[in-house]
């Protein structure tokens, strides 16, 4: 059992959006293997938002630049000693595999999901609240209201044009995440605040705390410079204040 709980925050914009996407594929993958109603109307949102973040985002792109960036730096420690040779390779591999298949990819990711009319109907009606209900998108409630076999198909060719990417995106952040090792350290009075090293490129905090302690981390800053509050969530309707105790923490400074 998972005693701790961790916090992450992204330290430039391209891992905030591979974060977000990757909470919002997570959500996808677990609504569209229900059965009822309300789990594929979860679905069809996440996908959705999904759908509206390629939208502002040349997505392929920035993919390709991090699978780039990612496969010279694992080159340049190839010969490095105490590296795992056999393991550097099979990563080495599956990046230029992803890279490769994403060079295949014509046009814009995810754009022939809009030929289905259902989904376009859809689409249109999600920016009403409450806008899909029966009497407004009948067709969607009939769809609803079908075989399992068949929403998950049609949940599925949907779905796909975004494979790749969220392959991409799983690699890319497990390789941040393990990057480096993580240190013990004390927040006194809830409070801590450091300056990352300048010459290491940064990309990803992680703070773990043990889930018994009764507060959460608020993060903010950048790669200059970075704070760490530990908040107490009010009993009532007031704000959450930081907390008067030492926290004793793990930060994770994520590299690549």
């Amino acid at each position: 059992m998972n005693t701790t709980i961790t916090y992450e925050f992204p330290l430039n914009e391209r891992i905030r959006v591979f974060i977000r996407l990757e909470q919002l594929f997570h959500q996808f993958g677990h609504f569209s293997a229900g059965s009822s109603v309300a789990d594929k109307r979860a679905a069809i949102s996440a996908l959705l938002d999904i759908m509206s973040i390629f939208r502002r985002n040349d997505l392929k792109s920035e993919v390709l630049k991090e699978l780039d960036r990612n496969t010279k730096t694992l080159a340049k420690i190839a010969n490095s000693q105490g590296v795992d040779s056999t393991k550097l390779d099979t990563i080495l591999a599956e990046l230029a595999q992803i890279s490769k298949n994403l060079y295949a990819v014509t046009g814009k990711i995810g754009l022939n999901i809009m030929e289905s009319d259902l989904f376009q109907s859809i689409t249109q009606r999600s920016s009403i609240p409450g806008g899909t209900c029966s009497f407004d998108l009948p067709e969607y409630h009939h769809w609803l209201e079908q075989d399992d076999a068949l929403s998950r198909k049609d949940l599925e060719l949907w779905s796909s044009p975004f494979n790749d990417i969220r392959i991409a995106i799983d690699l890319i952040l497990n390789l941040i995440r393990t990057s480096n090792s993580a240190t013990q350290e004390i927040a006194v009075a809830g409070f801590f605040q450091f300056t990352p090293d300048r010459n290491q490129n940064f990309q990803l905090l992680k703070v773990s705390l043990d889930k018994s302690l009764p507060c959460f981390a608020e993060i903010s800053g950048g790669k200059h410079r970075c704070t760490i509050r530990f908040m107490v969530p009010p009993e009532d309707d007031k704000r959450p204040t930081q907390s008067p105790n030492d926290i004793p923490f793990e930060l994770t400074c994520c590299l690549f």
